[in-house]
């Protein structure tokens, strides 16, 4: 089967000038060369700049330039289904991801595992791909025994390319399997195996529900098991002040933990992503164990004491941008906001080249306007946005 040129290819080799770097340290103003999808060279403002042919020159005017965000859980499939077929959310194109500034995602199943299949989910991953995004996804879904392309974890993670472990499997919340520690422990150890054996992440992404119960299977997984606390990388913990409390002592003690962007009522209790971002910065847990994510594509549902569904909203990846943008306008400075949607994702999820802007990584850059907004997107050398406009968007957009 002939293969389509990747956009990339077709993209002329770019320098961007006068770009104000956050990589997501501040570097100041330099020049990033572009080409094959890679940033081939990082230079100062007055350098010259290495001679290519059909060279493109962008003057960015002091613009920042950032790593494109990695949005670790998104249902790139569309979630929901919560209450009944009617409220299963439609697949989320490529241009709600890239208008958002996300250049890499990772796709996961949701409650819905059945109707909803791994099959399914791989496929949407390839597709995204073949649209210039980079897409990886989680094998499994809410529920227990997790839901696999080859019958196991392990094979899913092993054989299969974009897998990167598992998630989001479900704990303290009427939606899940109610799994056993034993179980629960038994998919951790075939993740991290699985991992050991690829160099993949080997991650065991978990949803968090609003129970009472929060986070005392990790805990205990951590005091009386061998593995280690990379394995475990809770979600939605900042949907429960007392849980993000939690979430902090398992950030202590080496797990990453992952705030989702997504709406906050006043009086609610819950943390903003924002709010979680500023209150885990002053409890002094260690920078590096945080991520964000947007839940993009999953359905926000609110339940009556009956268990039926009242209302339901739907995530999407624009809150991440939003939670940038917002913190910036606390004050707050980029370099110390970035890592949480950047590089500590990239290296929980073991993805050499994304997360960073750095010579002989991935060309997957975003320019913010003066506002702090996404103005434009390159993913893997090609342009996806340019002066706050889609440019380039899905077939069925």
């Amino acid at each position: 089967m002939a293969s389509t040129p990747s956009a990339a290819s077709l993209s002329p080799p770019t320098l961007l000038r006068n770009a104000h770097v956050f990589a997501p340290e501040d570097l100041g103003l330099r020049q990033v060369l572009v080409a094959a999808g890679r940033v081939l060279w990082i230079g100062a403002a007055d350098a010259p700049a290495p001679s290519v042919p059909g060279l493109e020159t962008i003057d960015l005017g002091g613009k920042r330039l950032i790593p494109g965000l990695i949005d670790a859980h998104a249902h790139v499939t569309g979630g929901g289904g919560e209450g009944g077929f009617a409220t299963r959310v439609p697949p989320v194109p490529l241009s709600a991801f890239t208008a958002a500034g996300v250049t890499t995602v990772v796709g996961v199943l949701g409650t819905d595992d059945l109707a909803r299949s791994p099959g399914e989910l791989l496929a949407s991953t390839y597709a995204l791909r073949e649209q210039g995004l980079a897409a990886h996804c989680w094998c499994g879904g809410y529920h227990v025994p997790p839901v696999t392309l080859t019958g196991s974890v392990r094979g899913d993670i092993v054989y299969l390319d974009p897998v990167l472990g598992v998630g989001e499997l479900a704990i303290s919340d009427h939606r899940s399997s109610q799994p056993t520690f034993d179980e629960f422990v038994r998919i951790a150890s075939e993740c991290h195996v699985a991992g050991l054996m690829t160099g993949k992440a080997g991650v065991l992404h978990l949803h968090l529900g609003d129970g009472a119960r929060g986070l005392e299977l990790v805990r205990r997984a951590l005091d009386d098991t061998e593995l280690p606390p990379r394995v475990f990388h809770p979600t939605h913990v900042n949907r429960r002040k007392a849980l993000f409390e939690e979430a902090l002592a398992l950030a202590r003690r080496g797990c990453t933990v992952d705030v989702t962007a997504f709406p906050v009522e006043e009086g609610e209790d819950a943390w903003s992503a924002e709010d979680a971002w500023e209150h885990y910065r002053a409890a002094g847990a260690p920078p590096e164990r945080l991520t964000i994510s947007s839940d993009a594509g999953g359905c926000l549902p609110t339940f009556d004491e009956e268990g039926r569904l009242r209302r339901m909203d739907v995530g999407a990846s624009r809150a991440l941008a939003d939670a940038l943008r917002t913190l910036l306008a606390r004050g707050h400075a980029l370099d110390a906001v970035l890592p949480a949607f950047t590089s500590n994702v990239a290296r929980l999820l073991r993805l050499p080249g994304k997360g960073r802007v750095a010579a002989g990584g991935d060309a997957d850059l975003v320019v913010l306007d003066a506002d702090g907004g996404i103005a434009e997107v390159m993913a893997q050398g090609a342009w996806h946005v340019r002066d706050g406009a889609v440019v380039r968007r899905g077939p069925f957009e």
